[in-house]
């Protein structure tokens, strides 16, 4: 199912407030309001059929003769305590059904209007309960502006590395997005993140990192703007169309910019030359089957050792804010402070 994109969300601001969006698990206010309804119909509905069974048991004050809209009336001013004693039960068997029928549903229907009334001033305290303490609780989380292919795709790739959903807030201008994020399990924000307050409501100042998949460049380039103004040590990384943009979104704060385009072509020309490169590669982007590239930490008994020596097969090595290749003779031997990009089996990292 193709999801409404970002950037033509935005065209459409009516689409819903700023509002965050928590993950629904039980049936919605509205759904509950009209099951009670339908519930209330249902008893009144009985209380006619009751009186209209035994209408001749009844007086009525104006013409002696109770019909079927009489015993609707009657019902209905009974039912809601009004009581004007037009129409009254004067048989035994009228009062009788009164006292054992009528008097219980009664009850039972004001409890379902209270109830109702009730239940939907509950329902948005503990809505705003939740909102206050998801709010509270959130702190080193991803923030995902854009839940098209692209943002999709990202996180279900972070969530294949371990990434609980409650660490994830989806960033979308369209209600429809938020909801299918909802769906997912994962936090939205309905509006547009080029706005600063749309983003504080995803408490964007207190987030690790950013992941911008919106589908137009100068979009982009604003929410990162926007993001590192909020958050000058998050991690951020957007995704580009044309690659001679990719410049102007790491002037504006971005830490890793993938231009999508060109990345789609180069796998493209890859998997003509050689198929099973590219499926390689392929399998290597999509987190949790066959082959992982993983970034981890050197461990204390790999320090002092060749690149060659470590248990997993290593691609590269970061030392500082240099990247080495595997072969190249500084990488070796290596140090307490590197990081390795590694190639593992997808369930060593489930592990």
């Amino acid at each position: 199912m193709k999801l409404p994109s970002h950037d033509a969300a935005a065209r459409n601001p009516g689409d819903g407030g700023h509002r965050v969006h928590l993950p629904q698990f039980s049936a919605g206010p509205l759904r509950q309001v009209v099951r009670r309804l339908l519930l209330a119909l249902l008893v009144l509905v009985l209380t006619v059929f009751i009186v209209y069974v035994d209408r001749t048991g009844y007086h009525d004050n104006a013409d002696d003769n109770v019909d079927f809209l009489d015993a609707v009336y009657y019902s209905t001013v009974t039912l809601s305590t009004t009581g004007y004693g037009d129409i009254v039960p004067y048989s035994d068997s009228a009062r009788l059904s009164n006292i054992l029928l009528v008097t219980p549903l009664r009850v039972v229907f004001l409890i379902i209007l209270v109830g109702t009334t009730l239940e939907v001033l509950a329902e948005r305290t503990r809505e705003q309960y939740r909102l206050n303490r998801w709010r509270s609780a959130l702190r080193d989380h991803t923030v995902v502006v854009g839940f098209g292919t692209k943002g999709r795709s990202a996180v279900q790739t972070l969530c294949a590395t371990g990434l609980p959903k409650n660490r994830v807030v989806v960033v979308d201008p369209n209600q429809k997005v938020i909801e299918a994020a909802n769906a997912d399990g994962f936090a939205g924000v309905v509006g547009d993140a080029t706005r600063s307050d749309v983003l504080l409501r995803a408490e964007a100042q207190r987030a690790r990192q950013f992941v911008i998949a919106t589908q137009r460049d100068d979009t982009a380039v604003l929410v990162t703007l926007t993001a590192r103004q909020l958050n000058r040590g998050a991690n951020i990384v957007a995704a580009v169309r044309e690659e001679e943009n990719a410049p102007l979104l790491r002037q504006s704060g971005a830490d890793a910019v993938i231009t999508s385009a060109s990345a789609a072509g180069r796998l493209l020309g890859m998997s003509v030359q050689s198929p099973t490169a590219g499926a390689v590669i392929e399998d290597l982007i999509q987190q949790g089957t066959g082959l992982d590239l993983v970034e981890r930490t050197v461990v204390k008994a790999e320090v002092g050792k060749s690149v060659r020596d470590t248990d997993d097969l290593v691609v590269s090595v970061l030392r500082g804010h240099r990247l080495l290749a595997y072969d190249d003779p500084d990488a070796s031997p290596l140090q307490a402070a590197d990081r390795l990009i590694t190639i593992v089996r997808a369930p060593m990292v489930q592990e």
